[in-house]
C-alpha cells in the first residue's frame, strides 16, 4: 500500500509537504524520501517509531530535509515515554529501541552530519544524537539491493542534476512499486518499472518539456508507464495544487498510457497489487 505524505516539488506549499511516501505491507513500513513537512504528515497517519527503514533517492533538500527532525522526534518520543525528560544512555540506543536504518546516497552521511551540527540543542544534548541513536545512516551504492523488513528494495541510478536512484519495492507476494525520485531518464526508468504494479513518477514539468534540469513532464511519465506496462500510474512532485493545472497534467499522461492515472495528494492511499 502507498500512502502519500507529501507531493510538492521544491518547498512545501499550500499546506502540503514535499516529497515523502509511505510504503506498507502487513508487517513492514518503508519511508521513501523525507522532504520538508514529512514528519508532521507522517504523524497524521502513523508514527516514526513504526518505520522499518527509510530510503532517500537523492540529497536535494526537498527529498531529505526532514530526516533530522524525524530523528529528533524519535528521541523525544523515547524520552517522553519513559518518565519526564529522562537521560538517554551515552552509548547506544536504549534496549528495544534500535536505530532505524536510513539509506542514503554516497556522501549522505557527511551532508546530514553537517546539517545536524548547525542545529544543536545545548539544553538537551541527548537530542543531538539523531544520527546514531535514532537513525543509523547507511550509504548505498547505485545498483545495490536491500532488504527492509519483508520487502526487497532495488536501487537503480537515474539521471538527474545530482546522483539519484529510482527505487523498486517488492513485497513477499511479488507486488511491486517503483518510485522515480527526480529524473529525466525515460529509458532507465522504463527498465526499472518494467511490469510494476504501480509507478510513482515525478511530473514537474509542463509541455513543452525541457529536461535539462533533470525533471520529467506528466506526458513523459505516461510514456514511461506505457513502455513499462505498469498496472497504474501515480503522478507526483507538483509545482502547484491548482486543480486545473493538475487535471491538465493528468490528461497529458493519459494520452500515452491507457491504464489508471492518479494524482498524488496528501494522505491519499493507493493499493499496490
Amino acid at each position: 500500500m502507498l500512502t502519500v505524505l507529501g507531493c510538492r516539488a521544491a518547498m512545501p506549499a499550500d499546506g502540503q509537504a514535499s516529497s515523502a511516501y509511505l510504503v506498507s505491507t502487513d508487517s513492514t513500513r518503508v519511508l521513501l524520501d523525507c522532504g520538508p513537512g514529512a514528519v508532521t504528515a507522517l504523524g497524521a497517519v502513523s508514527t516514526p517509531a513504526a518505520l522499518d527503514g527509510i530510503v532517500i533517492s537523492h540529497l536535494h533538500t526537498d527529498h531529505c530535509y526532514d530526516v533530522l527532525p524525524l530523528g529528533k522526534a524519535l528521541l523525544m518520543s523515547r524520552m517522553l515515554g519513559n518518565d519526564r525528560f529522562p537521560t538517554l544512555p551515552t552509548a547506544g540506543p536504549p534496549p528495544g529501541d534500535r536505530p532505524i536504518p536510513l539509506h542514503v546516497p554516497k556522501g549522505g552521511r557527511a551532508a546530514l552530519e553537517r546539517l545536524a551540527a548547525v542545529f544543536p540543542i545545548p539544553s538537551r544534548p541527548e537530542l543531538d544524537r539523531a544520527f546514531g541513536a535514532a537513525l543509523e545512516i547507511r550509504e548505498y551504492e547505485p545498483g545495490e539491493e536491500l532488504t527492509i523488513g519483508d520487502c526487497r528494495v532495488v536501487l537503480r541510478p537515474l539521471h538527474h542534476t545530482m546522483s539519484n536512484c529510482g527505487v523498486r519495492v517488492t513485497d513477499p507476494a511479488g507486488s511491486s512499486l517503483v518510485y522515480s525520485g527526480d529524473t529525466s531518464d525515460v529509458a532507465g526508468l522504463s527498465e526499472l518499472a518494467r511490469g510494476a504494479d504501480l509507478l510513482l513518477c515525478e511530473s514537474t514539468l509542463e509541455l513543452p518539456d525541457d529536461t535539462s534540469d533533470g525533471h520529467m513532464s506528466a506526458a513523459r511519465a505516461g510514456r514511461v508507464a506505457a513502455a513499462a506496462e505498469v498496472g497504474q500510474l501515480v503522478l507526483t512532485h507538483f509545482v502547484t495544487a491548482d486543480p486545473t493545472w493538475l487535471d491538465a497534467r493528468r490528461a497529458e499522461a493519459c494520452e500515452s498510457f491507457a491504464g489508471p492515472v492518479h494524482l498524488a495528494a496528501p494522505e491519499r492511499v493507493f493499493p499496490v497489487c
